[in-house]
Order: structure tokens, then sequence, then C-alpha cells
């Protein structure tokens, strides 16, 4: 059945242009301009008292109807004058090429005025009228506005179906989730298309494919110049869902956004940040700035700095931090775990202490918690110290210099000299 409705779509599509071509009347072109008559007879010429009674019967039947008002017409020579009042323009000017039609008339002065006056009733007869046309043309084009709807119904389920046939055969391969989606998604703007163009052919029997297409043609520059930030993000859109490092569910980082890719379309995408808040980033904006995927591995470095006092002994406080990582859960034991004495500070010795752990920010976050906590744990155990700041004041004067240090621990300032 659907075939043979697009099989006769098709017909009606390729018959119409011929049809319409066959039943296009010639306008006649009038011109409206007082040029002197071709012939200028000599012999036998009407005379002017039979132009005149001629055009006065003529236009007191178009007074009858409204159209000219105390109309007087005066004939010299075959050169008709006309005064009096019209109610709009055509009809003065109707009323001045039915004088040049006239038989023997040479020429024609149209001294005929427009009626200025606003007329209600006349008014509201025109509008009645406009709306009269308006209600029977919308009448006699309701099938075919009919049939146009039902083609979009009929092209929503259609992408509707293409989209489940195309996820059953899609899901059984080993495509990447983001080239699924632009299969998807361009396979439906192109049914939408198809059947947009078939609904619009319909519903307007003088519309056809070529014509669209040339008017389509006519305004892309200005279509490009004006949606020029639409077009970008949808060529961008497409890039990225066909050969993009970052999927659906990786958790990416562009400038000051981090968060979780929840969906990517044709125009943008949209992110879950950290805080919950869904933000809209057009495709422009990831297509053109450095995005850092987070998730592009199943496992991340972490990084902290420990430091222990300078009284302690530096290769069993790296031991005991060490053995003190690789005691979590969090840390991923095939990876290497890193201890490595960075520099001198002011009241410390610091270690640069490196594990791995998995990739998503909660996981980063709950590692760091656990790691930090055993080292305190086992440095304590241990009895390795871990340093407050110290500060060392010189004082020096004509006797010997005296040496202060200040101690901060547990919220208690210790001073020794």
């Amino acid at each position: 059945m659907n075939i043979r409705v697009v099989a006769l779509l098709f017909f009606c599509l390729a018959v119409r242009p011929a049809l319409h071509a066959q039943e296009l009347p010639e306008i006649a072109v009038e011109t409206n301009d007082n040029s002197p008559a071709e012939t200028v007879e000599v012999d036998e010429v009407a005379d002017d008292s039979a132009i005149r009674n001629r055009l006065t019967e003529i236009y007191a039947s178009a007074g009858k109807a409204g159209w000219l008002t105390d109309i007087d017409v005066v004939s010299d020579s075959g050169i008709v004058t006309l005064t009096g009042m019209a109610d709009t323009t055509e009809h003065r000017e109707w009323a001045a090429n039915v004088a040049r039609k006239t038989k023997d008339v040479v020429a024609v002065i149209n001294e005929l005025s427009v009626d200025t006056e606003i007329d209600l009733e006349s008014t509201r007869q025109i509008v009645t009228r406009s709306l009269t046309a308006l209600s029977t043309e919308f009448l006699v084009r309701s099938p075919l506005l009919i049939a146009a709807l039902t083609v979009l119904l009929i092209t929503g389920f259609a992408s509707k179906a293409n989209n489940w046939v195309l996820r059953r055969l899609l899901d059984q391969r080993g495509m990447r989730t983001s080239l699924k989606d632009l299969i998807y998604q361009l396979s439906s703007i192109a049914i939408w298309i198809f059947g947009i163009l078939m609904a619009a052919v319909i519903a307007f029997p003088g519309m056809t494919p070529s014509r669209l297409l040339t008017v389509l043609g006519l305004g892309s520059v200005a279509v490009g110049f004006a949606f020029k930030d639409i077009f970008e993000n949808f060529f961008a859109g497409i890039l990225i869902l066909w050969r993009y490092p970052f999927d659906r569910g990786d958790f990416i980082t562009c400038g000051d956004l981090t968060g979780q890719v929840k969906e990517i379309t044709i125009r943008n995408t949209l992110i879950r940040k950290l805080d919950g808040e869904l933000a809209v980033v057009p495709n422009g904006t990831l297509f053109k700035n450095n995005v850092d995927v987070l998730t592009s591995q199943p496992q991340r470095r972490v990084r902290i700095t420990c430091g222990v006092a300078y009284g302690e002994n530096v290769d069993e406080s790296r031991e005991v931090v060490r053995e003190a990582v690789r005691s979590c859960e969090s840390v991923q034991g095939k990876r290497t775990i890193e201890v490595f004495a960075q520099e001198f500070a002011d009241s410390s010795v610091n270690f640069e202490v490196a594990w791995w752990t998995g990739s998503k920010p909660i996981d980063i976050r709950r590692s760091r918690d656990e790691v930090i906590a055993a080292i305190k744990r086992e440095l304590d155990n241990a009895g390795i110290e871990i340093p407050f700041p110290y500060r060392t004041l010189t004082f020096k004067g004509s006797s010997d210099a005296c040496k202060i240090r200040i101690e901060k621990r547990d919220d208690e300032t210790q001073i020794t000299s």
C-alpha cells in the first residue's frame, strides 16, 4: 500500500507541471498611455454629440454601481474631456480607457477626481468579499491540506520506524555510540526533508520540487549569512559525532566547564556538571576550543605532596608512605606507586606521592581521601613527625646573638631559645 501511495505521488509530481503549463491563460497587457490613434479618419467621422451621448450612457450605467458620480463628458473634434468623481483610482482609469476605445476618439483628457471620503459600508463590503474569498479558497484547498498533514504524520511514523530498525541493526555491531547517534539523526533529517517536500507539493499545486530547490538556491547566500552560527554548529556536530575522542558518558573539561556528556545532538551538546547543573554547549565551542577528556582511559594518575620533619629518616619515611598507599583499596595495584623526595621545604622534606585510580572525578576524590587518611595513620603509628611550620627569629645586638624558635602545635605556640 505504501509503495502504491509513493508511486501515485511521484506520478502527480511528474504530470502536474505539464498540466499547469497548459492551463496557464495568456495575460492581456493593456496600455494606459494617451498616445494618438494609429489612424485619424478624415471622412465619415462620428459626430461629437454621438460620442458624448454614447459615453454618457455607459458612464450612467457605471454610476448606478457607484463607480462614477456627477460625471460630465465633453467631446470636441474627437478630443474627450472627462470631469466628475470616481470612487477608486482603478475606476478612474477604467473610464479613461473606455473613452479611448470609443470609435473616432483621438485623445482623452481625464480630469476625474478620486473620492477620498471614507465609506464604511464600502469598506465592509470589501472586507466581507475578501473574507468570503479566503474562506472559499480554504475550503477548496482543505482536502489538499488534509492530505499534506497526512503525509507529515506518515513521515513522523516513518522516522520513528527508521530509528527503531537502525537501532536493532547497529546495536549488534561494535560501533561507537556517537557514530550510531550520527546515523540516527542524519537518516531522520533526510526522511523529514523528503516528507516536508512532498507535503509542500501536495498543499500548493503550483509548487514543484525543481521550483522549491530553485528558491532554496537563490536564498542560500542570504540564509548562509543569517544562520552562519547555526550551520557552523551543525557541521561541528557532525564532525564530533563522526570522529571525536569523547562519547556519551565521558567526563570532559572545556575551559571552566567540567562534567559528564549526557547527549550529543547535531547542534549542541548537553553536559551535566559536577554540581548537577545541565549545561547546553554549542558544538562549535567544543570543536574550536581545547577539550580534556578525563575518562579517555579507565585509570588516571593522582598526585599529592606529603612532608616529614627534617629530623626523620627519609628512606624509612618513603617506605612507610609507599606501604600506606599500597594498602588502599581504591589504588590500582597493577600500576606503579611512586614516592619521590621532591624538595626541602621551609619546615619539612616533601615527598611527591603518585598512584593510579579510576578516571571519574568521584573516583579521584574518594581515592585521594583514602590515601591521605592512610598516610597520616601509618606515619603516626611509625612515630614519624609531620611538622607544623617553624619560624626562627634572630636578634643581633652588642652582646651575643639570641635565637628564638617558634613552633605551633595544636593551637599552642612553643618558644625555645
